[in-house]
């Protein structure tokens, strides 16, 4: 009787046991299958049940967003009111700034917001408070937007600091803003002919890419107000204006098409040229003319100095020439840069026409005997590098000859006029040659010349140079 009442006991454990075990475990299979449910059912599209919405709202809003505008009804691989008319596309630019310009690239960096303006039915939708909708680069990758890009650019990037910096604004009506900040690098064809005064006009092209006039218009939304800059600085420019204009530009094999130009002038700072060309390239020309009063015997001093100034001029045409392209004109600062180094090199030659003259003088001397035997021109120079003239004993002039009758026999007779008084000289037109000996035996003369002529041709060729180019 004992081991029947133990022996339901056990069984009774038992049963109970298996009742709570099974229970659990049916429990785990039962979540299991739900959370298995729920996910085939996000991940095939099905109905997303409440407890999932709060899990993850942004992709719950997107989808809401997406159904609000139908977008899963329309093709919008296709321009809107395709087969129609041309889609208008209103273009409205602000400039934020103009990041650098250089003339060896003859290219140009600007940012800008690039605003669209356009309107697409497919995307309207009800709304009592008739507020828009604002989205950002997920949904502009859905929809329909105009393929515009820049013309001639070499670089662009649209910044992506923190996020793509694209908006997008849908209004109930279907009007469409698509905004987007971006930095393009274009080309500007420069006219280097007066550098460094010189003003350049470059402008940056916008164009539709695949539709033609036929099928998309551009126009700038709010005409000549279409286009504001910010306030711009420049270290090298001024911008004297911005404006905007339209055009057609037209490809053989594909149309005409509508393009916007977004023009500036600049017009470049020309102090720092001053100071960095054309005052030491004056300085240097100066500097030159010392020379013309230095003694024409100091042989050293004269030819250190010319040499000096010549390569001092070399080296600012050097460094003018590797920050310019190598374009195949000559300009504004190359015809002073070289005028001026014409002047540096002349005033080089100007003593070396003086050196040759003195020797030939020093020779005629010796060969008359005015110059002792025993002198020795380079011992004399040997003490304070100078040859002074008036070491050397000259003789009077000699009394001028009688003058020549008609009879060559004839005796002169005591009525004829008398001889010139020693001191006096008879004046006549000399010819070139003459001109040009009184100058060898006179080589002074060339140095006191050379005092006036040099400064006043450059002044007269600063002169001239300033009114033609500023």
């Amino acid at each position: 009787m004992k081991v029947d009442v133990l022996t339901c006991l056990a069984l009774t454990a038992a049963s109970f046991v298996a009742t709570v075990t099974g229970g659990r475990s049916s429990n785990r299979r039962r979540h299991k299958e739900v959370f298995l449910g729920e996910n085939s059912k996000f991940k095939f599209g099905g109905r997303i049940d409440y407890k999932l919405k709060r899990q993850d709202s942004t992709k719950t809003l997107l989808i809401k967003s997406e159904q609000l505008l139908r977008i899963e009804e329309h093709d919008f691989a296709i321009r809107p009111g395709f087969g129609g008319s041309a889609i208008p596309v209103g273009i409205d630019v602000q400039v934020e700034s103009i990041d650098s310009i250089s003339e060896v690239n003859m290219d140009f960096t600007m940012t800008l917001y690039l605003r669209h303006y356009w309107k697409d039915e497919r995307l309207s939708f009800p709304s009592q408070t008739n507020q828009s909708r604002t989205f950002d680069s997920r949904l502009v990758k859905k929809i329909w937007v105009p393929d515009v890009f820049f013309v001639h650019s070499k670089r662009s990037f649209i910044h992506d600091t923190t996020m793509e910096n694209i908006m997008l604004r849908v209004y109930p009506d279907g009007n469409i803003l698509y905004s987007v900040r971006v930095t393009v690098t274009a080309l500007c064809s420069m006219d280097f002919s007066s550098f460094p005064l010189d003003t350049q006009n470059c402008s940056l092209e916008l164009e539709s890419y695949a539709y033609n006039e036929n099928d998309l218009m551009l126009y700038w939304k709010n005409g000549n107000d279409s286009l504001r800059t910010d306030e711009i600085v420049l270290s090298q420019f001024f911008i004297e204006h911005f404006h905007a204009s339209s055009g057609l530009a037209f490809y053989s094999s594909t149309g005409w098409y509508n393009r916007l130009f977004i023009n500036f002038i600049l017009r470049r700072h020309i102090f720092f040229f001053m100071l960095q060309t054309y005052f030491p390239t004056m300085l240097m020309v100066v500097l030159s003319w010392v020379s013309f009063w230095i003694d024409r015997r100091a042989v050293p001093a004269r030819v250190s100095l010319g040499i000096t100034t010549v390569l001092t001029m070399s080296t600012i045409i050097t460094g003018v020439s590797s920050s310019m392209p190598q374009v195949s004109y000559v300009k504004a600062v190359d015809i002073y840069l070289w005028t001026s180094f014409l002047f540096v090199f002349l005033s080089v030659i100007e003593y070396a026409a003086v050196n040759y003259c003195t020797t030939l003088e020093e020779m005629r001397k010796m060969r008359r005997g005015k110059i002792p035997s025993t002198f020795n021109a380079s011992q004399a120079m040997a003490f304070d590098g100078c040859f002074h003239d008036n070491d050397i004993a000259l003789t009077t002039f000699s009394r001028m000859a009688p003058t020549l009758t008609s009879d060559p026999l004839a005796v002169p007779s005591q009525n004829c006029d008398p001889r010139p008084l020693e001191g006096t000289r008879l004046r006549r037109q000399r010819s070139v040659r003459e001109n040009v000996d009184l100058l060898v035996n006179n080589s002074y003369m060339i140095d006191s010349y050379s005092r006036l002529a040099f400064p006043l041709s450059y002044l007269l060729f600063n002169t001239v140079y300033w009114s033609l180019y500023s």
